[in-house]
């Protein structure tokens, strides 16, 4: 006997979901792509003995992944929250947000998303540059 498994059911709501499940991989592996290259990046500085302000830089694969894997999380793309879209069919496609005060609260999330890969960002280029190897 099988059993159907239904995906779950993701609709737009203004400032809490605008995209589906298809746009939700593709920044799940843009988080991904982010944490390799910030891994590659610093072992790189380790193994070629880089002065270590320029392990400072990890700051933006790291605000990259950050942004991927917060973007799936919260079903959010900052991206569409700024352009008052959405999408939850085919990639690429993208629908308009038509209430101005959903448009508000789409931007807010949206900077929400920002701030808090910046601040991981910032993080993970600190802890970088103060690590001892």
């Amino acid at each position: 006997m099988g059993y159907k498994v239904m995906k779950e059911e993701i609709k737009y709501e203004a400032g809490v979901c605008n995209i589906g499940i298809d746009e939700i991989k593709k920044r799940k592996q843009a988080g991904w792509i982010g944490i390799i290259t910030t891994i590659v990046i610093w072992v790189l500085f380790i193994w070629f003995d880089a002065p270590h302000v320029w392990r400072f830089t990890l700051f933006f694969p790291a605000m990259i992944s950050a942004v991927g894997f917060l973007q799936a999380y919260m079903h959010f793309c900052a991206y569409f929250g700024f352009a008052s879209l959405f999408n939850f069919g085919d990639i690429g496609k993208t629908d308009l947000v038509k209430k101005t005060e959903f448009r508000a609260k789409d931007r807010k999330k949206a900077w929400q998303i920002i701030i808090y890969s910046v601040k991981i960002g910032i993080v993970i280029a600190v802890v970088g540059y103060y690590l001892p190897l």
